[in-house]
């Protein structure tokens, strides 16, 4: 039966064992990503001879535990908690409709309330409302 796959290809679905560059290209990264990640021991990998072969249940592991911004926490608590009405500077800029460095701005001459929590800012969903009615909302007039 022709299964479209050379040989090659069929030993690595039967074995769910893939190269650097596969899992680069599954993971959407570059290969030196993937390098790096089993440098610092984030992705098991082991090395036959000469070619590094990852597992598909250990990247699909890596890709679980990856760093992402939107699981980062402070005190126990996640920082940007929608449920909760907690969002990022970017998370904000994406809801108005606005660049990032206009929501900065705003912060930073107190038209809108942001506190830090660490190394990041995190805006209540109530001082994001505030800030839409009173600033963004507003119909300029013509005198």
């Amino acid at each position: 039966m022709d299964t479209g796959l050379n040989k090659g290809q069929e030993q690595t679905r039967d074995l769910k064992i893939v190269s650097i560059t596969e899992a680069a290209r599954i993971n959407n990264v570059t290969r030196q990503a993937i390098y790096v990640a089993i440098k610092q021991k984030k992705l098991k990998a082991t090395k036959d001879i000469t070619r590094w072969t990852i597992h598909l249940d250990d990247l699909d592991e890596y890709r679980k535990n990856k760093y992402s911004r939107t699981k980062s926490m402070f005190n126990g608590e996640l920082l940007f908690d929608a449920h909760k009405g907690f969002f990022s500077i970017n998370q904000v800029a994406k809801i108005l409709n606005i660049p990032a460095q206009k929501v900065y701005y705003a912060t930073r001459v107190g038209l809108m309330k942001a506190h830090r929590k660490g190394a990041a800012w995190v805006v209540h969903s109530d001082d994001l409302k505030s800030y839409q009615e009173n600033y963004l909302n507003r119909t300029s007039k013509v005198i």
